[in-house]
């Protein structure tokens, strides 16, 4: 957060929560729900709990991965006229507010494809971004992204999932920068009640693949749950709770992430 930007943020993001002896948390939010000013409050509001990076939802109309709470919110931010540019915008004027953390795009690739992949990486940087996070982006594909973000020293995120073959987690921690998204459950995103009971033999087995940071998202949601995969992983990403949260107002989403930071 000290002037570093890009891969060298999310790094020293990583260095910084590992010295305090805790998961790095990088809370998801979509830009444009539940207003556009309220998306911009919201995220402000977690800079200033110290949350260590964030994920900057660009809505988009198809979020395969994603559950209930997220689609509908992605639905109003659209509704509510929010593009690509804007949530770009929206980067910008979260920089000129102070907020320092790292700050990676998450969006589907189709709204990239429209916007120009390289121009993309540019004006993402330009703004103020450290990365991409695109869910439905395979490995095999990566070269749609990883010449300009190379050049631009953007992280390039790839996910792995329970399900995924061991040959691919290696293919995935090649192509992978600034760090692995780790899906915790085989399914979409959204809260539950708890996490699956062989997380560590599934993370020992990215691990065995990869030095890249793991970061584990899907179904965080609650304290206990960030209790449970401290020292599993090197991040965790919390989204629908907080999505479910910014419904009741700005002092919610504060609430939640003091209890999970």
């Amino acid at each position: 957060m000290d002037g570093a930007s890009g891969l060298n943020a999310i790094q020293q993001m990583f260095e910084r929560a590992k010295a305090e002896n805790r998961s790095a948390f990088l809370p998801y939010f979509p830009i444009g729900y539940p207003t556009y000013d309220e998306s911009i409050a919201a995220i402000r509001t977690m800079a200033q709990e110290q949350v260590d990076g964030f994920e900057i939802g660009i809505p988009f109309s198809d979020p395969l991965a994603d559950g209930a709470v997220i689609q509908a919110a992605s639905q109003i931010a659209l509704d509510n006229g929010t593009t690509v540019k804007k949530a770009l915008t929206a980067v910008r004027e979260l920089r000129s507010h102070g907020v320092k953390q790292p700050m990676l795009m998450f969006s589907y690739l189709n709204p990239l494809i429209a916007y120009g992949t390289e121009q993309f990486v540019y004006d993402a940087k330009a703004a103020g971004a450290d990365g991409l996070i695109v869910p439905d982006l395979p490995p095999e594909e990566a070269h749609l992204f990883a010449a300009a973000c190379e050049r631009e020293q953007m992280a390039l995120v790839f996910f792995v999932a329970p399900t995924t073959h061991p040959a691919r987690i290696h293919l995935i921690g090649e192509k992978a920068t600034g760090f692995i998204y780790v899906v915790s459950v085989t399914g979409i995103t959204g809260t539950r009640t708890e996490l699956p009971s062989d997380l560590r033999e599934f993370i020992a087995r990215v691990r065995s693949a990869t030095a890249q940071p793991l970061v584990m998202g899907f179904g965080i949601s609650k304290p206990e749950h960030v209790q449970m995969i401290h020292g599993l992983v090197d991040g965790f990403i919390v989204g629908s709770a907080l999505v479910k949260a910014a419904k009741e107002g700005t002092e919610a989403v504060r609430m939640l992430t003091q209890s999970l930071r």
